[in-house]
């Protein structure tokens, strides 16, 4: 009864203990949330860069510009599609994200516009 009684307290502390285990080639959420961030940044660019140079192609644009995100962040597009897959697989996981994402970029804006000049606020 000792014996099965101290399985069950181990088993429970390991499982509240740390974070969750993701699969091999998932990017960890600090790591995601800045790709991601980057990868969107770069989606917005090329729409409204190749929106007024008609010469460009949007696909082409954005395809150079997720290379450079991935190469800056040491990952891969395979890797990266992947960690994606799996967090929309994982609602929680991507509201956690979403929102951490979210978070951190208004304090940065509040950051910035409390840094700022009086006369260059809006």
């Amino acid at each position: 009864m000792r014996y099965l009684f101290t399985v069950l307290i181990s088993i429970f502390i390991l499982s509240c203990s740390g974070k969750r285990k993701l699969p091999d080639g998932v990017l960890q959420p600090e790591k995601m949330q800045e790709v991601f961030w980057d990868f969107i940044k770069a989606d917005v660019y090329t729409i409204g860069y190749t929106k007024h140079d008609s010469l460009r192609s949007e696909a082409v644009e954005n395809l150079k510009l997720q290379n450079l995100v991935f190469k800056s962040h040491h990952t891969t597009r395979e890797e990266f599609y992947k960690s994606y897959i799996y967090y929309s697989n994982h609602k929680e996981l991507m509201t956690v994200m979403m929102d951490s994402i979210t978070a951190k970029k208004q304090r940065e804006l509040s950051k910035e516009k409390i840094t700022r000049p009086i006369n260059e606020r809006e």
